[in-house]
């Protein structure tokens, strides 16, 4: 997409790929929770500022679970969706699905909802910006 033609204020799902390598382990060789948090947290802050298109930050992470480790060696995808809008705050989920590279065995590893507000220059609470696309709906 080009400057004059930006993408959709509502985009699909924000997803990328990481590899999990030692330095991001912990002593069982497992990725380190915090590693985990800090992932899925850049992965919100992309799909609020997609959504957003201008500065927003982290007001709180909310029901954050793990479900399985995540091994060194393994991939991690993020998969985050807006599934809110309020007047300045947009409620993102994020979902961290590990994979085994050889033989492509894929599991939920974690999943957690973050808090995004949208801020000014001055990083106090604006209004987020109007979308003619829908938003996704949450699940119970």
């Amino acid at each position: 997409m080009s400057a004059l033609n930006p993408a959709p204020l509502s985009e699909p799902a924000t997803r990328f790929v990481e590899i999990v390598f030692p330095d991001h382990a912990n002593h069982y060789g497992t990725l380190f929770g915090g590693r985990a948090l800090s992932l899925m947290g850049k992965a919100a802050f992309v799909a609020a500022t997609r959504r957003a298109r201008c500065a927003v930050v982290m007001a709180t992470s909310e029901r954050i679970k793990f479900h399985q480790p995540v091994r060194v060696g393994e991939l991690v995808e993020l998969s985050a969706d807006v599934t809110r809008i309020g007047r300045s705050s947009m409620t993102v989920r994020v979902e961290l699905t590990a994979e085994a590279l050889l033989s492509g065995e894929r599991r939920l590893a974690a999943r957690g909802d973050f808090q995004m507000v949208a801020v000014g220059l001055d990083g106090r609470p604006i209004r987020i910006p109007s979308s003619p696309f829908p938003v996704a709906k949450e699940e119970s």
